[in-house]
C-alpha cells in the first residue's frame, strides 16, 4: 500500500471512503479528495479562487466530517467544487485551503454527496504514528 492515498469500497446505497497518510491533516485531505473524486473528475479544472476555511473540531473524526460538509455545502451553496485540497494543521483544528472551480466546469462522474454520516466516521492513528480515516457519505 502507498505512503498515502485514498479509496472508494462498495457500501449499500451510499459512498465509503477510506484514506492513510502519515500525519492527522495529510489523511484528512486524502479523504477529502477521495469524496471528490467519487463523484467528479477535477483534473482539468482552472480554479477561479482560493478559499481558506479554519475548521476546528473535538476529535480528528470530527474534522473530517466538518472538513468534508464544508465541502458539500460550497458546491450546493456557490456551485463551486475544489481542484485541488490542501489541509495545514493548526494548534485547534486544521485550515482548509482549496482551489475552487465553477462546477460547470467539471465532469460530474457520478452521485453528488448529500451528507456526511456519523455512523462508522473513524480519523485515527496507530500505534506506529500513522493515520488512517473512514466515512460513509450519504448520496
Amino acid at each position: 500500500m502507498a505512503a498515502q492515498g485514498h479509496r472508494t469500497v462498495p457500501h449499500t446505497a451510499d459512498l465509503r471512503i477510506e484514506a492513510w497518510a502519515g500525519s492527522r491533516h495529510v489523511c484528512i485531505a486524502e479523504a477529502l479528495r477521495g469524496l471528490i473524486s467519487s463523484f467528479a473528475d477535477v483534473s482539468g479544472a482552472l480554479p477561479s479562487r482560493i478559499l481558506e476555511r479554519p475548521i476546528t473540531a473535538g476529535s480528528a473524526a470530527d474534522l473530517l466530517a466538518s472538513a468534508a460538509d464544508e465541502i458539500i455545502y460550497i458546491l450546493d451553496a456557490y456551485g463551486e467544487i475544489p481542484a485541488s485540497v490542501q489541509v495545514q494543521p493548526t494548534d485547534s483544528g486544521v485550515i482548509l485551503v482549496l482551489a475552487l472551480a465553477r462546477a460547470e466546469a467539471v465532469e460530474f462522474t457520478g452521485a453528488v454527496p448529500k451528507a456526511v454520516s456519523f455512523h462508522g466516521l473513524s480519523c485515527q492513528s496507530d500505534t506506529a504514528g500513522r493515520w488512517s480515516a473512514s466515512m460513509t457519505v450519504d448520496v
